[in-house]
């Protein structure tokens, strides 16, 4: 069997790879003139690998094994990590709402560009969900990045510097 160093290793790894898909997924949804259902699906493909790489190695390895190391450092990179999926979850009460107006306006059609109309005017509470979403995205990433500063250095003194 691997050694545990060798699996931390992994799971660094694995856990680094996802950013460059959220960076991508971000991009790209940012640089769409109009967000048709083809171009919230080709974002979310990016968004869900990026997800899928940091919550199953936290899910099947960190996990399991925190209560066996609680203190310090891993508490700091637990609470910073739970601080980014409860961002997360800020983002979805508000993605879901937009969706689901966007979806009922027929916004996600292909000749959606053609269509000039402002996303503010489909709903009352559209600048309140918007402004979920960015708030639940800026803190994710924020989080995303302390919680894996802290999980790098945990690394370090617990496998490298040992």
């Amino acid at each position: 069997m691997a050694s545990e160093t060798l699996v931390a290793a992994g799971v660094a790894l694995v856990v680094t790879a996802s950013f460059p898909f959220y960076l991508y997924g971000a991009w790209y949804i940012l640089d769409q003139e109009v967000v048709t259902w083809g171009v919230l699906m080709h974002h979310l493909k990016f968004i869900t690998v990026g997800l899928l790489l940091t919550t199953v190695p936290m899910v099947g390895w960190m996990l399991p094994r925190f209560f066996d190391q609680i203190g310090g450092f891993a508490a700091l990179h637990a609470f910073l990590g739970l601080q980014a999926y409860a961002m997360l979850l800020v983002a979805l009460t508000g993605i879901v709402r937009i969706f689901q107006v966007k979806r009922k306006h027929d916004m996600y059609d292909s000749d959606a560009a053609d269509r000039d109309v402002d996303i503010g005017e489909l709903h009352e509470n559209m600048s309140a969900w918007r402004g979920r979403l960015r708030i639940g995205v800026a803190g994710y990433v924020l989080f995303w990045i302390l919680a894996w500063v802290a999980g790098m250095i945990r690394f370090v003194l617990e496998y490298v510097l040992y």
